[in-house]
């Protein structure tokens, strides 16, 4: 035998008979370390099981296809109406553009003002103000302080954001939204023509 085993052995018959109450005393430590290391495992579990389920409703909403969305934002519930509004009021004239390409306070403006780009138009009231303008301020982007406010499509630096690389006629119109993007009419600006798909 070894040394090490020689002297192991002889420190257990040297040592003094444990108590009751150290025997107890660890029985209980190790029943707290097995409750510790249940729960540490029940929580871990718990939590690879949350996050694959929050996977899986994120993959599901990515592989939406964009067909099924239509306009360039998938569009909450509680924005619909505001969204159909908006719609039913502005493409009636002229195709209706994504919030997103202008900022909020252009929205804001072209809002309150009766007058729009030449033309005397009646203007919303609430609630349908309300609800329009609670769907443009959403999903519209915010203007910075040194920026001056653009009304045309060729002033917003979203606009030209949205739209690298691209050659746009000058000036830029509403209008000519159709010649690349298919579906605006029908407020769909994610069909493309086969140029840009």
């Amino acid at each position: 035998m070894s040394i090490f085993v020689k002297r192991k052995i002889r420190d257990r018959e040297n040592r003094p008979p444990k108590s009751d109450r150290q025997v107890l005393q660890q029985s209980a430590e190790r029943q707290f370390k097995r409750q510790f290391f249940g729960l540490l495992l029940v929580i871990v579990t718990w939590s690879l099981a949350m996050g694959w389920l929050l996977a899986l409703a994120t993959n599901a909403q990515s592989a939406t296809p964009n067909a099924e969305i239509g306009t360039v934002d998938v569009v909450p519930a509680q924005y619909q109406l505001g969204q159909e509004l908006y719609l039913e009021n502005c493409s009636t004239c002229h195709i209706g553009l994504p919030p997103a390409v202008l900022p909020t306070q252009t929205w804001k403006n072209l809002l309150e003002d009766s007058q729009h780009y030449g033309a005397q138009l009646k203007p919303l009231v609430d609630p349908s103000r309300i609800l329009v303008w609670k769907y443009l301020s959403t999903f519209s982007r915010v203007q910075r302080d040194d920026e001056e406010t653009p009304y045309r499509l060729n002033n917003s630096r979203y606009f030209k954001a949205l739209h690298p690389g691209v050659k746009l006629p000058r000036p830029v119109q509403v209008g000519s939204c159709v010649s690349c993007h298919q579906g605006a009419s029908d407020y769909n600006f994610r069909r493309l023509t086969a140029e840009w798909e």
